[in-house]
């Protein structure tokens, strides 16, 4: 039997398809305005940096688990700025970033053939994409009564969303727990813009108003990319039930998934202290304050968007129109149909431009 490639069994790579539009908004007078990513774009701190640079004296190999200042840290951030139950050590896990975390989850899970996994109808494509690497069916479904008699090995919920920014409250993550541990279902928690909100409060899965404190079945998901601009580090963690954890650090020690021990140091840094997060939830404030403005004046509704990095917009047309539109002023966004069928009439308008370049994407909507 011939070999078939794994990556046939995977969509085309979306912002692969946005070539045409790349170019033609690139080719106005001013430049283009992309918006079309969540790459941050103002500078890293510079104790993080620091931190980092004294991190890298170390020769040896790092622990897979992280260090215990990190784990510390981790847990401290979760109870400080989110309200988590307080969590052990042995709840925490750094990883390679969220993305290639997210994308291995299932396959470290021992998901595979005959398993599901739900992901929610508007989603971030890397839930899919994690599904379809570890062999198991992805099921798009935002409810427990969409799912019928079947019971799935996962279920990933992300609040607040990307793409839409919509933000689930206790009630809606409360009964989505209680439905899993009723069937003995893993609940993975892509909470990587939690400290992003602007018209809603989120919540972690490790609250404890969600959780009542028993963190069995619960998988949280944290990112540096976003209030700490760590993107290019590379910079998560998993936090959650413990035996969760400790199966998946043995997964990836054996596939030597280890983060480097410099951004150990840099992440621990960053997770200590609160200064350099809320200097940049201020600048996105701001300019999420512009963009929003001009999207709506230049006659677009935007739904949801209460917290997060992006604005999702539409004015009732295919998206890819809408982004053909955007193009022809020089601006580059998402088509909504990135992240499932039901975003197939919005855009996704990122808020990570500099302030110039979001001053100027507002002239051009005005």
């Amino acid at each position: 039997m011939p070999r078939i490639p794994l990556a046939s069994r995977l969509p085309d790579f979306p912002w692969d398809t946005l070539a045409a539009a790349k170019a033609r908004a690139a080719a106005h007078p001013d430049g283009i305005v992309d918006l079309s990513v969540g790459t941050p774009v103002d500078p890293v701190a510079e104790p993080i940096r620091r931190a980092l640079y004294e991190g890298s004296a170390f020769p040896g190999y790092p622990a897979t688990i992280g260090t215990p200042e990190l784990r510390q840290a981790a847990a401290g951030a979760l109870e400080r700025r989110y309200r988590s139950v307080a969590l052990p050590e042995s709840a925490i896990l750094p990883v390679i970033g969220t993305k290639e975390a997210i994308a291995q989850l299932p396959s470290g899970l021992g998901l595979g053939a005959g398993d599901t996994v739900v992901i929610p109808e508007v989603a971030y494509p890397t839930y899919e994409v994690g599904a379809l690497l570890a062999g198991a069916t992805p099921v798009r479904a935002d409810g427990t009564a969409q799912l019928g008699p079947e019971n799935p090995a996962l279920v990933f919920v992300n609040s607040p969303s990307n793409p839409t920014g919509k933000v689930l409250g206790v009630d809606h993550l409360r009964k989505v727990v209680q439905w899993a541990r009723e069937r003995d279902v893993i609940v993975a928690s892509d909470e990587c813009y939690l400290g992003l909100a602007w018209d809603a409060e989120p919540v972690s899965i490790l609250d404890p108003r969600v959780s009542d404190g028993d963190l069995t079945g619960l998988i949280a998901i944290h990112s540096l990319s976003k209030t700490s601009n760590l993107a290019s580090y590379r910079a998560g963690f998993f936090a959650g039930d413990p035996q969760l954890i400790a199966d998946l650090a043995a997964v990836r020690k054996h596939a030597g998934a280890i983060v480097p021990f410099p951004v150990q140091a840099a992440m621990t840094y960053a997770l200590s202290v609160d200064e350099h997060e809320a200097e940049q939830r201020a600048r996105y404030a701001a300019r999420r304050s512009v963009l929003l403005d001009a999207v709506r004046g230049a006659g677009f509704t935007v739904d949801d968007s209460e917290a997060g990095l992006y604005l999702w917009s539409t004015r009732d047309e295919a998206c890819r129109d809408t982004v053909d539109w955007f193009a022809e002023r020089g601006i580059l966004v998402a088509p909504g149909e990135f992240y499932g069928p039901r975003g197939a009439r919005h855009v996704r308008i990122a808020l990570t431009a500099t302030d110039e370049r979001i001053a100027a994407a507002a002239q051009r909507l005005s």
